[in-house]
């Protein structure tokens, strides 16, 4: 029997290893089991470790150190590089309209922790972990525990009452989200007029009936308009062509014109008439819409296309081809002349068969070569992103100087080598496979361990005083925020209940609390709205919590 205590008892290396992966795949499996269609997913971890914990199954606190940063780490980088590419896109135009009360119930959980604080007497070293479990948020418990290990305060008392307030931040979102729909949502709220809106994306079709474009080309109309919009066919006499920068139009020319949603009826005063052909419906297939030209979509694979403008390339015009749109990290962007072309893009390209065999080769197209890991740029990132998480910043009226610390600066920094890398030609690229795999593997880790750590004291705490005053705070931390701010979106903003749903789930960086809403709710504004605000709020709570927490303490 000594084999099995080495394995599971004995503190070695070898023992933290096998402790954390067991932890971690039971967690797995039984964060599938549906509750009322909710799962707890990867988060069951965290309560797999606090029993494993509670039963005194320990590692060395050496190695429970090291696996609980270096997860950590490995997650929040690999979030950041995810979300890089539409980060800054995210804070233009219709974005602010979902940051802004996606902020505010950033601010408003912020405010009513602090008040809390203050009514309870809780201290802020346990308010803090409250917090990050009410919004069920571990990267700003991480940055949590790192400000007040630089203060010098026990930051174990965090992650317990975050571990105790977990379960409650995860139903809380999702009861607040049936209370706003029960009592204050109106049936013209769930397919709000909007909807169509919430897309980077926008297809058209229009008749030119402007006399002042009337024999002017492409490219002079370009430039006299400040509105964003790509056209992609022409069709004149029944016979349908690629438009070039230097095509004259006509009138009666028919054109069909990817834009933004904000531009699509500005365009009608630029162009004339709109066609009432719904071309952004899905099941579309563009190869029937003509028999001359094709639709196809092109990955970009080869290195040296990295970081280059989409007009330096000059597809258009040396191979009477068109770039209409941009697929990025899951996100659809407008194919403009000044669009930068990063390593994994995928393309679609219109055209005859022949010259889109010619672009092929130019963007390189070869898939395989994607599947190859970019290891250096990730650890490399890792290093530079511990690197400015150290570095102190003074601001004014902080005692101390905040720092990043292991959560702030690998995300930020991921953030700026997703957005930027490309334009210093950093081939940053990992397949969405990929870099679900490290984030993955980073967050198991983290959870079982931060589990463990908090599991020796969890049960004993849940039966004291201060363990159900815990309980009552979390669960308003997680409920009075996201109610509020449902009802200013809905009635102030007139958002469609969807959008609320998403923008509230990724403000409160609740995935589990989106299934639940795209299970009951139609259509993908939700997921759309959700993507649009996590970054920015997610950034935020890991700030802000460290600031809080100087400034305070």
């Amino acid at each position: 029997m000594e084999w099995l205590n080495a394995l599971f008892i004995d503190h070695s290396a070898l023992q933290a290893i096998v402790v954390i992966s067991l932890i971690s795949v039971i967690g797995i499996g039984l964060g599938k089991i549906r509750i009322f269609g909710v799962s707890l997913g990867t988060a069951f971890i965290f309560f797999v470790g606090i029993m494993a914990g509670h039963f005194g199954l320990s590692v060395d606190p050496e190695m429970l150190i090291y696996a609980e940063d270096f997860g950590l780490v490995l997650f929040v980088y690999a979030l950041g590089l995810q979300v890089g590419p539409g980060f800054f896109s995210s804070l233009r135009s219709d974005g602010l309209r979902l940051v802004s009360p996606a902020i505010g119930v950033v601010v408003v959980g912020t405010l009513l922790a602090l008040v809390l604080s203050f009514v309870f007497d809780i201290p802020l070293n346990d308010m803090s972990g409250i917090l990050c479990g009410a919004t069920t948020n571990t990267p700003a418990l991480g940055a949590a525990q790192q400000t007040l290990l630089q203060l010098g305060i026990d930051a174990n008392s965090s992650a317990l009452s975050c571990a105790l307030t977990y379960p409650l931040g995860v139903v809380g979102v999702i009861l607040a989200i049936v209370l706003v729909r029960k009592i204050f949502v109106r049936p013209s709220d769930l397919s709000g007029p909007d909807s169509e809106h919430r897309k980077n994306v926008f297809i058209a079709s229009y008749r030119l009936t402007n006399p002042a474009i009337f024999g002017k080309n492409v490219l002079e109309i370009a430039h006299h308009s400040h509105h964003r919009f790509v056209i992609s066919r022409l069709w004149r006499n029944g016979q349908v062509s690629i438009p070039t920068s230097d095509k004259v139009l006509e009138k009666d020319d028919e054109i069909l014109v990817i834009t933004t949603p904000s531009d699509a009826d500005a365009l009608r005063l630029i162009f004339g008439e709109q066609e009432q052909k719904d071309w952004n419906k899905s099941g579309i297939n563009w190869n029937e819409i003509d028999s001359q030209l094709i639709s196809q979509r092109i990955l970009v694979t080869r290195p040296d296309i990295n970081g280059k403008k989409l007009s330096s390339l000059r597809l258009r015009n040396n191979y009477g081809i068109n770039i209409s749109r941009v697929y990025r990290s899951g996100v659809q962007l407008l194919a403009t002349p000044d669009l930068r072309l990063q390593m994994g893009d995928r393309l679609t390209v219109v055209g005859e068969k022949e010259a889109i065999k010619n672009v092929e080769k130019i963007l390189g197209n070869a898939v395989k070569s994607l599947n190859e890991p970019n290891l250096a740029a990730v650890f490399i990132g890792l290093i530079l992103g511990l690197v400015l998480g150290s570095i102190p910043v003074s601001i004014p009226g902080v005692m101390l100087p905040v720092k990043l610390g292991l959560a702030g600066g690998p995300i930020v920094l991921g953030i700026l080598i997703g957005t930027f890398g490309p334009r210093l030609h950093m081939i940053t690229y990992t397949t969405q496979s990929a870099n679900l795999m490290l984030r993955a593997m980073g967050l198991s880790m983290y959870l079982a361990c931060l589990g463990l750590d908090a599991g020796a004291h969890f049960f004993e705490t849940i039966i004291r005083p201060e363990g159900l005053l815990w309980l009552a705070t979390g669960f308003l931390l997680t409920f009075i925020p996201v109610v509020i701010v449902g009802l200013l979106s809905l009635r102030l903003q007139k958002m469609d209940f969807g959008s609320v749903c998403g923008m509230l789930c990724g403000a409160m960086a609740n995935p589990m609390a989106l299934n639940y809403a795209n299970d009951t709710i139609e259509g993908d504004n939700p997921s759309v709205s959700y993507a649009t605000v996590y970054p920015v709020c997610m950034f935020l709570r890991v700030i802000i919590i460290q600031v809080v927490l100087t400034m305070m303490l």
